[in-house]
């Protein structure tokens, strides 16, 4: 996994150990704190173990093509984990949640807010993305731009800060404090007397940065509206922000379901059965097109809090007190 500091790395790593175990497997779990040379460190201790099955959540997609190479070579299955391994045809299988869909979901949420469809505006919109060497963030960007261009181009969205490609709007390691850093600037330079109307912050861990320096300059109190927020992953600070207002909304991935998928298709291609997937058109990751299970996601507002997150079981109430 590639880290500790996001609260769904956590859930997922303890989600898939337990899944496992319950097939019958011994696991070790590493998180590498997004460190690239600490998790080729990490993944190459592992091969000389023994392993038999990989389950690889990459920081950066595109650095352990050698490794890859030898597991396969020690006939090692492996599966790319909710991040996708790039330029390697020596992995198996993929697991991920439709992030495409995530970023439709992220845009929807802002024109459902803003009426946009209703011929409301203009609006002044801003946004930030996650990681560039997290593939995700490129499928999650076209899924929101594929909703919000349309309007971005008749001007019912206005971005001040005319920061709109992604490598404009990206965020290394989807860095809260980074977000927080940019969204100062933006405001300071762009925004001192005009109001910021909506930002499509594309997970939690943004989110919470975004917020942060908007209340930071006033917004949600003194009659101050806060704009429209987004997220993505459902995590307990934010959920809690949505209840109260900060955060309008975030899009919940069952984590829970994504690490047994995973579980089960490691053990499906272990024990030499069909291994199932639902997509084998959509992920080219520059070597090959990679076999793809894929979950959906679902956006939440504070309205779906209970049925979506409380309901499924996925938190207890007294968590989001």
């Amino acid at each position: 996994m590639p880290s500790k500091a996001e609260a769904r790395w956590t859930s997922d790593g303890q989600s898939m150990v337990n899944a496992l175990n319950k097939l019958g497997y011994k696991t070790d779990i590493q998180y590498a704190q997004y460190e690239v040379s600490t998790q080729l460190s990490q993944l190459e201790n592992l091969l000389v173990k023994g392993v038999k099955g990989l389950i690889i959540a990459p920081i950066d997609g595109t650095t352990m093509t050698d490794l890859l190479r030898q597991a396969k070579e020690k006939g090692i299955t492996v599966i790319s984990y909710d991040r996708l391994i790039r330029n390697s045809k020596d992995f198996d299988y993929y697991a991920t949640f439709d992030n495409y869909k995530t970023g439709v979901l992220q845009g929807e949420s802002i024109v459902s807010a803003l009426k946009l469809n209703e011929g409301t505006g203009p609006f002044n919109f801003e946004i930030f993305a996650g990681s560039t060497d997290d593939n995700n963030a490129h499928v999650v960007y076209a899924g929101v731009m594929s909703v919000l261009q349309p309007y971005i181009d008749s001007g019912k969205l206005v971005i001040r800060s005319g920061q709109v490609k992604l490598d404009q709007v990206a965020t290394l390691n989807w860095d809260g404090a980074l977000a927080q850093s940019r969204m100062d600037n933006i405001l300071s330079a762009f925004y001192g007397k005009a109001h910021l109307d909506a930002v499509l912050a594309m997970n939690d861990q943004l989110a919470v940065g975004v917020v942060s320096s908007l209340r930071g300059v006033g917004y949600g109190s003194g009659g101050t509206p806060m704009p429209i927020v987004t997220g993505q992953d459902a995590e307990i600070p934010s959920v809690k922000a949505i209840m109260r207002g900060d955060q309008h909304s975030t899009v919940f991935k069952d984590t829970r379901a994504l690490a047994e998928a995973a579980a089960v298709m490691i053990d499906s291609a272990l024990q030499g059965k069909d291994v199932q997937v639902n997509d084998t058109t959509s992920y080219d990751n520059g070597s090959m097109v990679v076999p793809t299970q894929l979950l959906s996601p679902v956006s939440v507002e504070a309205k779906d809090v209970q049925k979506v997150l409380v309901d499924s079981g996925y938190y207890s109430k007294d968590r989001l007190q």
